[in-house]
């Protein structure tokens, strides 16, 4: 036994080829052949093996060039570098250091594994694992998310969350089999080595760390946008135009479940809102047999002859005059509410020149109370929309919203044709994949997930939400077997 073995005694069951250094190049492509084997969960050969400091700031360099070279292949056209996230995400690295030293080998351990390493070979050989398994993974999975099949949600809600995990899953089992294969087998490391291996895991799938690419965004025309000219014979015919939307509804069928359905868009500076709102108002009358049964109220120049205004007046005697026709404890009102949104419950509202209050979550629940109507299905598309659903919820409601209480949605901007919110749970799965509320959420929070990255939302993931009442939940089932039977 040599002097630098006695001194080092993680290398004592290491011949002594493994680490010199006198032939570097034949020891790397060992390296990464024992890489590529323990890839596709082989054993490795654990022969003429490097293993130093320098070489691992090289490998860890390598994986940060390959991670940046897969970000930038999921963003499709033009995107900007974003040096700083080089400051984030190293708990990974970190972990696997960790782990390999853990399970470093002990000498004259009785259930050492065969051709047991040191911990530095093990981390070089991980870091050299992780660059494999990536480029391996990097071409076809990003060919994937730049197709149109897989932003169409036709993979559904778990198979986008098996492309998404896939190379994770992948690379975690074929680091944490080489390690045990190379390491100590202990039961005090392997519980230690577990726990960070665990913790490491569910922080990468939960946390959320900087990219390195951001998609750029089109340069904003510059138009005049039209605004609102109040003129008497405008002011004098709005309520004369509320009247008669409201006179349309069709009264209620006895025996039948019939949902009725009010549209609210207060936010006038976006068109993405009153798009967003007309688009929902046609999804819920061809899909939910809503036809003749459906107000609009909206604040926009295009429709301000068309529709009556979106104010807290006008929705409140809407739904009064809701509740006027339809059945009050059998029939459901549905209600999507689409502007920009505040924490505490609130939603935006403007129509310059006119003043108009926001809409709050305390307020709607009082004229619904009011009104009786006891089935409701209510979806709020804007930001912090999650800090609605303690107000609204009860056992008679399904509240839905485009993210929790802490965060933004997104998809608001000028330069949207709907939220996301609203085209993945209206446009794309209510219009034909499903007739209920609850699945189409749940099928929309990873494509959500997968849009918002894509995209460059650096705040965290919107976090759509929904409770669901247990009384509501059998109305939904009785209006969806209907709308079902008539389908088939």
């Amino acid at each position: 036994m040599t002097e630098s073995s006695k001194a080092d005694p993680a290398l004592c069951s290491v011949p002594p080829a493994t680490v010199r250094e006198a032939d570097l190049s034949g020891s790397v492509r060992s390296l990464f052949s024992d890489a590529a084997r323990s890839a596709v969960f082989l054993r490795p050969r654990w022969r003429n093996l490097p293993a130093s400091p320098l070489l691992v700031a090289r490998l860890t360099v390598l994986n940060l060039l390959v991670i940046v070279l897969a970000e930038r292949l999921m963003i499709v056209g033009d995107a900007t570098f974003y040096w700083r996230a080089i400051a984030s995400g190293w708990f990974a690295f970190a972990a696997i250091a960790w782990i390999c030293y853990l399970m470093r080998p002990i000498p004259a351990a009785p259930n050492a594994g065969e051709g047991a390493s040191s911990s530095v070979q093990l981390v070089c050989l991980a870091l050299t694992q992780s660059v494999l398994i990536n480029l391996a993974f990097t071409g076809g999975y990003a060919a994937l998310v730049r197709s149109e099949f897989y932003n169409s949600g036709s993979l559904g809600s778990a198979g986008q969350w098996a492309v998404f995990l896939a190379p994770q899953i992948w690379l975690f089992i074929a680091q944490l089999l080489m390690i045990w294969r190379g390491g100590n087998r202990h039961k005090v490391s392997m519980l230690a080595a577990g726990i960070v291996a665990a913790y490491s895991l569910m922080l990468a799938s939960t946390a959320d760390v900087m990219q390195f690419w951001y998609p750029d965004l089109p340069a904003e025309p510059r138009s005049e946008r039209k605004r609102l000219t109040l003129t008497q014979e405008r002011m004098e015919a709005q309520p004369v135009l509320f009247a008669q939307r409201l006179a349309e509804v069709q009264p209620q069928r006895p025996e039948i479940v019939d949902l009725y359905a009010i549209t609210f868009a207060p936010y006038s500076d976006e068109d993405v809102f009153h798009h967003e709102s007309a688009m929902v108002a046609e999804v819920m009358a061809k899909r939910f047999d809503a036809k003749g049964r459906g107000v609009q109220l909206v604040n926009h120049v295009d429709t301000i002859d068309a529709l009556a205004w979106a104010t807290n007046l006008n929705l409140k005697r809407a739904i009064q005059g809701m509740a006027s026709v339809m059945d009050k404890d059998n029939d459901i009102l549905f209600m999507h509410l689409t502007s920009h949104g505040g924490s505490g419950g609130k939603l935006s509202a403007s129509f310059w020149p006119m003043d108009v209050a926001p809409l709050t979550a305390v307020d709607l629940r009082a004229w619904l109370d009011e009104a009786g109507i006891r089935n409701r299905v209510i979806s709020i598309s804007a930001c912090y929309s999650g800090s609605w659903i303690e107000s609204l919820a009860n056992d008679d409601t399904l509240v839905m919203t485009a993210s929790d209480a802490d965060h933004t949605s997104y998809g608001c901007g000028r330069k949207s044709a709907l939220t996301f919110y609203g085209r993945a749970l209206f446009d794309e799965q209510l219009r034909t994949q499903t007739l209920s509320f609850e699945a189409a959420h749940a099928a929309i929070r990873p494509i959500i997930k997968q849009r918002e990255e894509a995209a460059g939302k650096d705040d965290g993931y919107s976090n759509p939400q929904i409770k669901v009442g247990a009384n509501i939940r059998e109305r939904l089932a009785q209006l969806q077997r209907r709308l079902e039977a008539v389908t088939n």
